[in-house]
């Protein structure tokens, strides 16, 4: 990972100086975070392909203006937590209300069921709540990387992280019996 930080700090500098290959390769190595953190949000992959691009395009713009290349996963984050949040505030023409089916038994369940009864569970919370689980739990984040992402103070993280997890354990607990 230290490795992996130089790599990114160096592809930083070059892509500042207009090397447009150093930057491709940031996007190569970020993209499929992002666009899963999107797509979690969204629940939507075209909108999570679409604002992949535009968060790429708009750290690509604003690039000279990371104070701490150090800092460019949370400062890439935080472009597509803004973008997801701008489109999330859009009113939806189509809203689409679906009904959650009953889950069988959590002993019966195959991998791809468990995974359905997690995504029904995630699509519970708040989705203050849920984009702090994701970004905690799936993305690896310390809460004070989530709290810069988020522009929330550091114990509201802690506190909709813990609140969603029980919530969560609540939920499948549900699916289980």
């Amino acid at each position: 990972m230290i490795f992996r930080e130089v790599e990114d700090r160096d592809l930083i500098l070059k892509a500042r100086g207009g090397n447009v290959d150093a930057y491709n390769l940031l996007v190569s190595r970020w993209e499929k975070r992002i666009y899963n953190y999107l797509l979690r949000i969204t629940g939507n992959r075209e909108d999570a392909m679409d604002l992949s691009q535009d968060a790429f395009l708009k750290a690509y713009q604003n690039l000279r203006k990371l104070d701490d290349v150090a800092r460019f996963g949370p400062w890439l984050f935080r472009i597509a937590h803004n973008e997801a949040y701008s489109l999330l505030r859009k009113p939806k023409a189509d809203a689409e209300v679906a009904e959650m089916a009953s889950a069988p038994g959590w002993g019966r369940m195959l991998p791809m069921e468990t995974s359905l009864a997690v995504e029904r569970a995630l699509d519970r919370l708040t989705p203050d709540q849920r984009e702090a689980v994701l970004l905690k739990v799936y993305q690896g984040f310390k809460f004070e990387e989530i709290a810069e992402i988020t522009e929330t103070p550091v114990s509201t993280i802690k506190s909709r992280v813990y609140t969603a997890l029980e919530l969560l354990k609540e939920s499948l607990a549900a699916v289980r019996s």
